[in-house]
């Protein structure tokens, strides 16, 4: 973190189908070397998959339901203490947990075999439905905060 002023945070816009920040913010981190057609077009069509097989008809609350599961609520920050480093529990904001959670989801999909479209609505159907590997990196940072929760007394910021 820069010691000089704060990060000026850019509002994300809302995506054209949609309407939805989320769905764009999600859109923005599938997207590679700038084809963002490319990444709408995977987008849409994972949710649409997702949403045939769920029945779901509002994709917006599809997401906030998937990110309720997979969103970290703790996770450990290095804090040097009179020569030792210690990892020290602490609370995620909003913002970081979204974007923590997306990521993860994208990283998952792009491991999977076949299509980015079957990758992604697959890895988002097993988040939604509490499995996969995305709720296990989440119980993996919540697991390592709870395993230093002895620190927590050293946390300032």
């Amino acid at each position: 973190m820069s010691r000089r002023r704060r990060s000026v945070h850019r509002e994300i816009k809302e995506d054209p189908r949609y309407k939805s920040s989320l769905v764009e913010q999600l859109i923005n981190l599938v997207m590679r070397r700038g084809k963002k057609t490319l990444a709408r077009r995977i987008v849409y069509r994972a949710i649409d998959r997702v949403s045939e097989k769920l029945g779901k008809s509002d994709p917006v609350n599809f997401l906030l339901a998937v990110l309720e599961n997979i969103r970290p609520k703790l996770e450990v920050k290095s804090r040097r203490v009179g020569g030792a480093t210690y990892q020290v529990p602490m609370e995620v904001p909003y913002q970081r947990q979204i974007g923590l959670a997306f990521r993860w989801v994208v990283a998952a999909a792009r491991k999977r075999k076949g299509s980015a479209i079957d990758g992604l609505a697959n890895e988002l159907m097993d988040a939604y439905n509490n499995t996969g590997e995305v709720v296990k990196k989440k119980e993996e940072v919540h697991r390592m905060a709870q395993a230093n929760r002895a620190f927590a007394h050293l946390r300032w910021s």
